[in-house]
């Protein structure tokens, strides 16, 4: 099953692709590490945003998306634009799209630590986040 981690940080979605095949966690290649929105506001910039995404998903053959949940109240509230993306992307036709909540992000990982570091993937230091939402959601049962 192919994964699909987003972690939305201002104009971005911070992607990482997973692949989990009988319990063995490989990370493919994929051509962008993050997709951004120019001007939140534009109607043809979101509409190119979600274009963007589908046509990434859809080349890269992904089962699932796994957006990491973000507060909506508080000192680490998200950001509008953020819960923009977050409604773009669950849009999509035909796309399965999941939010997850840190907590269960946490569990999972408590349960299935890493077996590597981070830094050991070859992946982004701002990727993290995204990569632990996938891990954790592959290794939930």
């Amino acid at each position: 099953m192919k994964i699909c981690g987003v972690e939305l940080k201002g104009n971005d979605a911070v992607i990482c692709l997973l692949e989990n095949t009988s319990g063995v966690v490989h990370l493919p290649d994929c051509r962008v590490a993050k997709l951004t929105i120019g001007d939140a506001n534009s109607g043809e910039e979101l509409k190119k945003f979600q274009f963007s995404f589908a046509k990434l998903m859809q080349d890269y053959q992904v089962d699932k998306v796994m957006i990491r949940q973000r507060q909506t109240k508080g000192k680490f509230a998200g950001g509008s634009v953020g819960f923009k993306l977050e409604a773009i992307i669950q849009l999509i036709e035909g796309l399965h799209v999941e939010l997850v909540s840190t907590t269960a992000i946490k569990e999972s990982l408590k349960r299935n630590p890493l077996a590597i570091a981070f830094k050991d993937t070859g992946l982004k230091q701002y990727q993290e986040q995204a990569f632990t939402t996938a891990y954790a959601c592959a290794m939930r049962k």
